[in-house]
């Protein structure tokens, strides 16, 4: 497994670019209400990333048609824009990436359209909760396998199962990277692997499912939904690894 360390001067890179994604999250974010079609959805993601002057990095990715992931309700991630339409009480997961001079940036949320049930909230509450959790608890020298198993804990102790057969990733000069980091412990020794050292950067993703994290894919051949059929939640940081801990690159910066 070769896992790239970035300089100081290419993690400031990278972090330009997940400002981007940042930035076009917080608008959507804003502006998305019930009514809306995922499509158009789409459409302002894009509109906004040009207005930055940056390339929206997963349209015609491995084919994909969209440079927004529209992950509705049911559907975990990968989420095709389409005609259908928002309704007050879905949750909507967004994942954009963004490529600038090379660099790629790379980030998702799950939002509430309009009011949401109390079960939602706690669903999206999870996914946040996890991630965050995940960022702080990383240091130099902890192996990934340790933060794929507290993950899967943290997950399950919230009364959720994460999905399978899907990973956090490196990113750099490539949107997909080694290592690949599940939310779950695979192989059963968490004291095994690779460890976590300062100039990485990739990404973590906690996907929750409810009951079964068994992926199905969809006809569209894209859209990834739970084998229960519940809700799903997604969320999603770049962070890099300076002075023995991670700093998250994919939120806005404070002044």
């Amino acid at each position: 497994m070769a896992i790239t360390l970035k300089k100081p001067s290419e993690i400031q890179k990278l972090a330009r670019s997940n400002q981007y994604v940042a930035q076009t999250l917080v608008y959507l974010q804003r502006t998305v209400v019930p009514g809306m079609s995922l499509a158009h959805v789409n459409q302002l993601g894009e509109a906004f990333l040009a207005r930055l002057h940056v390339r929206p990095a997963f349209k015609g990715l491995y084919g994909f048609p969209g440079g927004v992931c529209t992950s509705l309700n049911e559907v975990v991630i990968h989420g095709i824009p389409n005609e259908t339409i928002l309704q007050e009480g879905d949750i909507l997961g967004l994942d954009i990436g963004a490529e600038c001079e090379g660099w790629y940036g790379d980030a998702a949320i799950t939002m509430p359209i309009g009011k949401i049930s109390s079960e939602d909230e706690a669903l999206i509450a999870c996914a946040k909760d996890a991630l965050y959790y995940a960022v702080d608890i990383i240091r130099e020298g902890m192996r990934f396998k340790e933060l794929s198993h507290a993950l899967e804990v943290f997950i399950e102790g919230r009364g959720y199962v994460p999905l399978r057969g899907f990973c956090g990733h490196g990113i750099g000069r490539k949107p997909h990277e080694e290592p690949e980091i599940p939310n779950f412990l695979e192989g059963g020794n968490p004291k095994q692997g690779p460890k976590i050292k300062n100039g990485m950067v990739f990404c973590l993703e906690p996907m929750i499912c409810q009951k079964d994290g068994t992926p199905m894919v969809l006809e569209d051949k894209w859209s990834v939904v739970s084998k229960d059929g519940l809700r799903t939640s997604h969320y999603e940081h770049t962070v890099a690894v300076i002075d023995g801990r991670a700093q998250i690159l994919s939120q806005i910066a404070s002044n």
